[in-house]
């Protein structure tokens, strides 16, 4: 079946960078594209970053552009999420989602705070 693992949050103070990385396995990886979510407390779950299945095209909320990156590596089945210039409200569980197969990874925590 599908699983997806989410890994890298932390507690970063505002200005720093993490790299999240999410480990798919039980699809044929390559055939799928992936993007990144997350929620804040007491918030709905938001869109961050998407890519598509071969890597070649990228889209980013407007709240993190320029400041996020999202790549994959398909040979090792994983998608990465480089975050930079953190800020307080970047603050969330952010989650991994495959969009071909409707799945959701259990989510990592990232808080940004001083």
């Amino acid at each position: 079946q599908v699983q997806l693992v989410e890994s890298g949050g932390g507690l970063v103070q505002p200005g720093g960078s993490l790299r999240l990385s999410c480990a798919a396995s039980g699809f044929m990886f390559s055939s799928s594209a992936m993007s990144w979510y997350r929620q804040a407390p007491g918030k709905e779950r938001e869109f961050v970053a998407t890519i598509t299945n071969g890597g070649s095209i990228t889209n980013y909320a407007d709240s993190v552009k320029g400041r996020f990156t999202i790549s994959r590596d398909n040979a090792k089945n994983t998608v990465l999420l480089q975050m930079n210039s953190l800020k307080p409200e970047d603050t969330a569980v952010y989650y991994c989602y495959a969009a071909r197969f409707r799945s959701w990874g259990q989510g990592t925590q990232v808080t940004v705070s001083s």
